[in-house]
């Protein structure tokens, strides 16, 4: 039978338990360059964050880029950043920003700008934000996702348990220091679009881990009490394994469409912020539900007695030192399909004295 084939029967026997250091050596190493990286370079902030003034205006006089630097350098604005953006009707327009100017050097400012893309002043725009409302949105950003973490906490623990609460939030931090990482290494521009999205994404890494957890919590009430975690663990995660990509594929293709068609082809500029994070995050989150929340339940449920007598039970029935995972997910597959058996979950043990 063919891979795809089993794709979608669920009855792929990728072992991905057994291969788990290396996955978390590989995000470690990650993780490790992004936290590097936000603590030399940090996050480019848009003018949003970090207050300045922004200079807009047609560009009749299709100037290059240099030719805006140049006329900039000889008002002392050699540091503001200049980007020329193509319009849905083919114009282009060119944006200037700065840090913070008072009224004169904003005037000078705007003379310039115009000046070298051919326009009159009252045909450019300009505005002043100021570093106050970066700061509001960055502290209504943190309170949103300080709530959002608690709630899901609290409700992975009541309708799973704690630890697989605990290894969803592992995850979710993974895509956020990873996201976070590449932005910096990258030198993406941080906008409030940006902020919007990497909330977004956390839904979207959340919603792919719990269907994991679902499936993992129905094997094990009804083979737990034959067969060790790890094998159930390989089991349901190629038993959903297709979901998952499927879920991935149809959301980053329609996001890779919007990334390519909508930013860069019409020159929506806030589509581009707003697709590269989600792009960003949704495929971070689809490796970590798949090869880090898992995985890390896996090694941490092992050290459980119950569990651990399970495995000590499973070596001695296949008489063997170690048990192949792979192996012994066939097994357990076709004998739920022969056999309609459902065993009881194993229970811890009450000590009479």
């Amino acid at each position: 039978m063919s891979l795809w084939g089993d794709l979608y029967r669920g009855e792929t026997e990728f072992d991905f338990v057994r291969n788990r250091r290396r996955f978390f050596i590989l995000s470690a190493v990650l993780i490790a360059v992004s936290l590097l990286s936000l603590v030399v370079r940090g996050l480019d902030g848009s003018v949003d964050f970090t207050g300045g003034t922004i200079v807009e205006a047609p560009n009749a006089a299709a100037a290059d880029v240099g030719d805006f630097r140049d006329g900039l350098s000889e008002i002392g604005q050699s540091g503001a950043r200049v980007q020329l953006r193509t319009e849905p009707d083919g114009s282009e327009t060119v944006v200037v920003q700065t840090e913070a100017l008072t009224v004169e050097d904003r005037d000078e400012l705007l003379a310039t700008v115009s000046g070298v893309a051919g326009v009159t002043p009252n045909e450019a725009s300009v505005a002043a934000v100021g570093p106050t409302f970066g700061s509001e949105i960055t502290r209504r950003a943190i309170e949103a996702l300080v709530i959002f973490l608690i709630v899901v906490a609290l409700f992975i623990t009541w309708r799973f348990e704690w630890k697989m609460a605990a290894t969803a939030l592992a995850a979710l931090f993974h895509d956020l220091i990873i996201t976070a990482g590449i932005y910096s290494i990258v030198g993406f521009e941080v906008t409030p679009s940006t902020v919007i999205a990497i909330l977004t994404i956390l839904g979207y890494s959340l919603y792919d881990t719990v269907v994991v957890f679902d499936k993992i919590t129905e094997n094990v009430h009804e083979l737990g009490s034959r067969h060790t975690f790890t094998e159930i663990a390989n089991l349901s995660m190629n038993q959903v394994l297709m979901r998952s990509l499927n879920t991935s594929l149809t959301s980053l293709l329609p996001i890779g469409s919007l990334l390519l068609i909508g930013s860069y082809l019409l020159g929506a500029a806030t589509l581009r912020e707003f697709a590269l994070a989600l792009f960003i995050g949704i495929a971070a989150g689809t490796y970590s539900s798949i090869f880090i929340a898992t995985p890390l339940l896996t090694e941490w449920k092992e050290r459980e007695p119950e569990w651990q007598r399970m495995e000590r039970r499973a070596r001695r029935r296949s008489g063997e030192t170690t048990l192949t995972a792979a192996e012994a997910a066939t097994a357990m597959a076709t004998e739920e399909r022969s056999t309609g058996a459902a065993p009881r979950a194993p229970k811890k043990r009450s000590r009479h004295r």
